[in-house]
């Protein structure tokens, strides 16, 4: 049980060294394809109930056709529609919610029990017990309860970003599983945004793109490093002191 504080100690102590390396230089990017895993957004159950669609047959016209259908002709589809492809993920989150509860409640009761004449008991508990009158009550209850609440909730979010996403699997029914990154840096903070879904291709716009609310599961992560947002964090053992004790 000593060493436990030892390994604390020697723990904190190889935190704060690996942080150290990071002094006076700004954040470094992450390597390029190296990005969160989208396979959460497709669950097995979701991938069973997927329908594979009915195979299209090619009509004889198409092979000796002199337009080409296809993304690189003047009037193809360029949307995304296989793995590889990209398309681009508009953001434009506009929300707020209040909420407001009020609640209200009171109880009383009261009992009383009383008996006069009964086989000569109530004189014979006056003889025992003065305190009791003959013909007064035996027994009094009462009781009495109230609670009040009051509760609300107020949010507001608004956020406006553009992000170019890839296709990066095609589930049997022939949905898009979409996952984007994107890293700026500035100075010495470095703005991330992350964004993974699963999208239809019929809801890809002419111009490649799709908004935020068209995109089943999405997750959207928007956030950063650096030395600003260093500073607005907790320390190492201010966070363990918060777990640990127990107030």
């Amino acid at each position: 049980m000593k060493l436990v504080p030892a390994l604390i100690c020697l723990t904190l102590f190889l935190t704060g060294c690996d942080r150290l390396s990071e002094v006076g230089k700004e954040p470094s990017f992450s390597p390029l394809g190296a990005t969160s895993d989208a396979s959460f957004v497709v669950s097995p159950a979701r991938a069973a109930l997927a329908v594979p669609p009915a195979p299209q047959i090619k009509q004889g016209y198409d092979r000796s056709s002199l337009w080409n259908s296809g993304p690189s002709s003047l009037f193809g589809d360029r949307r995304a529609q296989k793995s590889g492809d990209i398309l681009t993920i508009v953001i434009e989150i506009d929300d707020q919610a209040q909420i407001s509860n009020t609640t209200a409640r009171s109880r009383s009761g009261s009992e009383s029990v009383s008996v006069p004449n009964f086989l000569g008991i109530p004189q014979l508990l006056d003889k025992k017990l003065p305190d009791v009158s003959n013909g007064g009550s035996l027994a009094d209850a009462s009781s009495s309860s109230s609670s009040a609440g009051n509760g609300s909730v107020q949010r507001n979010e608004k956020i406006t970003l553009r992000v170019a996403a890839t296709v990066v699997d095609v589930l049997s029914n022939g949905h898009l599983v979409v996952q984007g990154n994107q890293e700026v840096r500035v100075n010495f903070e470095l703005r991330d945004l992350r964004v993974a879904g699963i999208v239809r291709p019929e809801d890809i716009s002419r111009r490649n793109e799709i908004t935020y609310d068209k995109i089943a599961g999405a997750r959207i992560a928007y956030g950063g490093r650096g030395q600003i947002s260093d500073v607005q964090q907790p320390r190492i053992g201010q966070q363990i002191a918060d777990i640990v004790l127990p107030f």
